[in-house]
């Protein structure tokens, strides 16, 4: 089993080029309501505007934070060019590059422009 997550946003195609900027992720669909984010062709997360279609179960766009106790964790196969994206997009750090020694692994903690918590 390989999860898929799925964010819904305001604007799919804003959120795919910070996603894609950030993560260095590849755009596998496009689009103004639903797009497909990959890496090495393999589906990483997808991302849906919140009144597309007719969804009942995606949540509601005026309860916020989005995502609230949900973190998008990612990991990079090379965590230092992650962060080089990250500084160079300027992406909002909440915890900056650490040694989580608990995991035994460097990680960075990022918001997204949705509000969504990030980790790499």
């Amino acid at each position: 089993m390989q999860a898929q997550p799925m964010i819904v946003v305001h604007d799919v195609q804003a959120s795919s080029r910070w996603y894609q900027s950030v993560l260095g992720l590849k755009s596998a669909h496009g689009g103004s309501e639903y797009e497909r984010l990959t890496l090495k062709d393999k589906l990483v997360m997808q991302i849906h505007r919140w009144d597309a279609h007719e969804h009942p179960h995606m949540g509601d766009s005026k309860v916020q934070p989005y995502g609230n106790g949900v973190l998008l964790w990612f990991q990079a196969d090379d965590f230092d060019a992650a962060v080089e994206r990250v500084i160079a997009h300027n992406a909002q750090i909440l915890e900056p590059p650490k040694v989580n020694t608990n995991a035994n692994h460097r990680e960075i903690w990022l918001r997204d422009p949705n509000g969504y918590v990030v980790v790499i």
